[in-house]
């Protein structure tokens, strides 16, 4: 149960690797990233999510929901998709993340239907379908945004598509501690690539952001 997990602790390491950003930019569990700069709060950029150095057609993710549903990203075409790479274990970060997306998905009131949320697990020996489906419950979001589980081979091979890091360090300290990438990759209708947030990224920029990306 999550509950009886509640002293685990992660470190997040917050990579936009060469392909995506130009920064390396590394966080724990609980710091605030500055992925994204204090022009996003102004009125006069058109996106608040950061571009990456080259914006093109987002890489392939095809896995199964922890329900056992095969879901393809290509198959959201015409919506906005938000997708990040969390665990259900960490205390921290990743719950913000949800919780956020949760927030945001409220605010767009009836604009919520041409948006997809998108989590891929980076620990797939503990995000059981069980655990994954608690993680979910617990925050609201049961049955309003996609978590994507598989076996260790599977999720590798999305990670590195996605040039996400994720380990294990048995020496490390803090149990089960696990450093992965923590942004939210946010792809366009017709399926580019188009921005970067930050984990603590504020809900209204999504908000912003979701129309003008499922509309190009």
């Amino acid at each position: 149960m999550i509950g009886d997990r509640s002293a685990r602790r992660c470190a997040i390491s917050i990579l936009a690797a060469t392909a995506l950003c130009a920064s390396l930019i590394v966080a724990g569990c609980g710091e605030s990233d500055s992925a994204t700069t204090d022009a996003a709060d102004t009125s006069e950029q058109k996106l608040f999510g950061t571009p990456p150095n080259k914006v093109g057609p987002a890489p392939p993710l095809r896995l199964d929901n922890y329900l056992g549903q095969p879901v393809n990203l290509a198959d959201y075409r015409g919506k906005a998709a938000f997708i990040t790479f969390v665990y259900v274990h960490c205390p921290d970060i990743c719950p913000v993340i949800i919780s956020n997306m949760r927030a945001a998905q409220e605010e767009l009131g009836a604009k919520a239907k041409d948006v997809q949320f998108i989590a891929v697990s980076v620990d797939p020996e503990n995000d059981t379908p069980e655990a994954v489906a608690e993680f979910l419950k617990a925050r609201q979001m049961t049955g309003r945004m996609q978590y994507l589980i598989g076996s260790r081979p599977e999720l590798e091979r999305t990670w590195a598509n996605w040039n996400i890091v994720s380990k294990n360090d048995p020496k490390a300290k803090i149990p089960d501690y696990v450093e992965h990438s923590a942004l939210v990759y946010g792809i366009s209708g017709d399926g580019e690539l188009t921005t970067l947030y930050p984990g603590d990224f504020k809900p209204a920029w999504i908000v912003h952001d979701a129309p003008i990306l499922a509309a190009q």
